[in-house]
């Protein structure tokens, strides 16, 4: 059901894309207002990505006038500005599900619709996909035109730039179309995005390339005009070419990306005369249309629950604090006692919480953009010259820089403090956020020493480890959203490396936590209680080095041993299992499991219905525990991997 039925009469007619091909400009200009209206309607209700849905609502409306979805492939970069694209594309009746459990993604998924051509979540991959399903038509797949729509910040990014100078020497017929809004997340760094404010700013709305084709003749008058002039201004001199025409492409543009006759025309001249590579450069505005949005620093980028009226969010009161606002704050107070400390982000200053930092030394963190890769190494650069380098991401993020990570960091064993936000489960942007492989991925490689909060005082303590570590790389994960309300420290204490704690002993069952799920590991231990059953709760803190005296303490004194992480097979437990069997300790009957993260991707819904999917409740634990320790009286268990 929709949101607002009886305000969208030009909505109330699509049922699918091929509706829009008959509609006017008028009808198509009436359809976009509908549909930004529904998308600020939907996600006043649900949460999710909304300054960027609405800053692309005419230009998915003109793409689905001009191309024909599913069999032309739409591929979108990131994903997170698809919702008007769903709304057109017969999900229109689910979007009140959006982010929710067994409701629609808030990114493009390819088991959910055919007209969700290519998955995504992350940044800068549409170009690539886009190239290879270009390939497949020419190989006699049946596929139609394919086009990228990729942001201003997602273009920053190596992988893009790799599939541009790709495609332009295949010269397959494809389109990108550049999003230019001159925000990301947060706004976009580097000399590429002067490049396109230079563009943007001296030829505005004016076509820079003459194709072979004759396309620029026949693009309309406020395109056209000025042509040579706008390519002089740009280039500085006559017949100059812009970066993308060097890279192979054919490039229009700027085009008004709110101007619906601008965009259908350009679309449909574009479409009929290329037979190559171009790139059509759209020039949007992110929160279009709603004034709040338009008006907000992040422009509304992700919301929680939302008044209409004033944009206000409904966010819960904390009922203590944020681990990233921790660590932004205790790294904060780190670098004021240590002018060595640096720190550096890809493009995420205030998802990772060093916009703390940045306002306090602003020459002293560096925002990379988009680019992993270019982040790791250039952290590794700064630790080799004898700095301090604090490199934050997102844990799904960490897989962007893997092989800068074993290659120009372990290898070379640089001290970078790699701090792994969002470890873990984190609810409604499903797998492809879901923080789960870090561990396994960090664990193995030598010189690495891998460490993970348990609760936000750990945290504290750990910051401090780290910044006291110089003797190789060291990395630390903690999860998102809110502490366990434990007493904080004034100042975090410098931790014994591969050394954990003991929170309660028992005589029967073990439970050897790592990282944040230590509070499940405390709530199963008091229904084991409970039931007669003496527990001890350790917390390891540390997956390499491992703690091996805590081990073998552990596997000598209980019946039974569980192991419990928030992340893939092949982390924290299987170090521990190589452990015991390396020293033969599997040979003494005891009971072991590993409790992990099941071997699949989990979908969207709230951290607690994930983890509870996972078989990672407390409740799990218990069933675990007590199917090991004395599986005649165990009455179910869910999961133990």
């Amino acid at each position: 059901m929709s949101a607002t039925p009886s305000r969208t009469p030009h909505l109330d007619r699509v049922t699918g894309p091929a509706d829009l091909k008959a509609m006017s400009i008028a009808d198509l200009t009436a359809l976009a207002s509908e549909v930004r209206h529904e998308i600020v309607e939907v996600v006043s209700q649900t949460g999710g990505h909304l300054g960027s849905s609405l800053g692309v609502v005419e230009l998915t409306v003109a793409l689905h006038a001009v191309f024909n979805s599913p069999g032309d492939k739409l591929i979108w970069d990131v994903g997170h500005q698809c919702y008007p694209h769903k709304i057109l594309t017969g999900r229109r009746a689910r979007m009140l599900t959006l982010r929710q459990a067994g409701g629609i993604s808030g990114f493009p998924k390819r088991s959910e619709s055919p007209h969700d051509a290519f998955g995504a979540g992350h940044s800068s991959t549409s170009i690539s996909a886009a190239l290879g399903f270009a390939v497949g038509r020419e190989l006699g797949q049946p596929v139609g035109d394919t086009i990228a729509i990729i942001g201003d910040g997602s273009i920053t990014a190596g992988m893009a730039y790799e599939a541009l100078n790709h495609a332009g020497h295949l010269k397959s017929r494809m389109f990108v179309i550049l999003n230019d809004n001159d925000m990301s997340i947060a706004p976009p760094v580097g000399a590429l995005q002067h490049y396109l404010n230079t563009i943007a700013r001296q030829a505005p709305f004016a076509a820079l390339k003459a194709a072979a084709e004759g396309i620029e003749m026949h693009l309309p008058g406020p395109v056209r005009d000025g042509a040579r002039r706008a390519r002089q201004m740009v280039t500085a001199m006559p017949g100059g070419a812009t970066l993308f025409e060097e890279l192979g492409f054919d490039y229009i543009g700027p085009v008004n990306g709110h101007d619906m006759a601008e965009l259908v025309e350009t679309l449909r001249v574009t479409r009929a005369r290329a037979s190559g590579p171009v790139l059509i450069h759209v020039c949007t505005t992110k929160g279009k249309g709603y004034a709040p949005a338009e008006g907000a620093e992040d422009k509304l980028h992700g919301v929680s629950k939302f008044d209409i009226e004033t944009g206000k969010q409904k966010k819960s009161i904390p009922n203590a604090p944020n681990y990233t606002a921790v660590f932004g704050e205790r790294l904060t107070e780190e670098a004021a006692r240590d002018q060595a400390i640096v720190a550096v982000t890809a493009a995420m200053p205030t998802g990772t919480g060093l916009d703390i930092m940045q306002k306090r030394f602003p020459r002293r963190v560096f925002d990379v953009g988009i680019a992993e890769q270019h982040a790791v190494t250039f952290a590794a650069g700064m630790a080799a010259s004898g700095l301090k380098p604090f490199l934050a991401l997102y844990s799904s993020f960490v897989q962007r820089g893997y092989d800068q990570l074993v290659h120009d960091v372990a290898l070379q064993n640089l001290p970078v403090r790699l701090m792994i936000d969002r470890a873990g489960l984190v609810g409604q942007d499903g797998a492809t956020h879901a923080g789960a492989f870090d561990v396994s991925m960090l664990a193995n490689l030598p010189n690495f020493t891998v460490m993970a909060a348990a609760d936000e005082a750990e945290l504290c303590h750990m910051v401090v480890t780290a910044a006291a570590h110089d003797s190789g790389p060291i990395a630390l994960r903690y999860p998102r959203g809110e502490g366990r309300g434990v007493e904080m420290p004034d100042r975090g204490e410098v931790l014994e490396i591969g050394k954990g704690r003991v929170l309660t002993e028992g005589t029967e069952v073990a439970i050897l936590s790592f990282g944040a799920h230590l509070s499940q590991a405390l709530k199963a231990a008091e229904m084991l209680e409970a039931e007669g059953v003496s527990t001890t709760v350790a917390d390891a803190r540390f997956c390499r080095p491992l703690d091996t005296d805590l081990i073998d303490r552990l596997i000598e004194g209980h019946a039974a041993l569980i192991t419990l992480e928030q992340g893939a097979m092949g982390g924290f437990g299987a170090m521990v299992l190589h452990y015991l069997a390396r020293t033969g300790q599997l040979e003494k009957g005891r009971a072991i499991r590993t409790m992990t993260l099941p071997d699949c991707y989990i979908d969207h819904g709230s951290p607690e219905e994930m983890y509870a999917w996972a078989g990672l409740t407390a409740h799990d634990i218990r069933d675990t525990a007590l199917a090991a320790a004395r599986p005649a009286k165990a009455v179910r268990v869910v999961h133990s991997a």
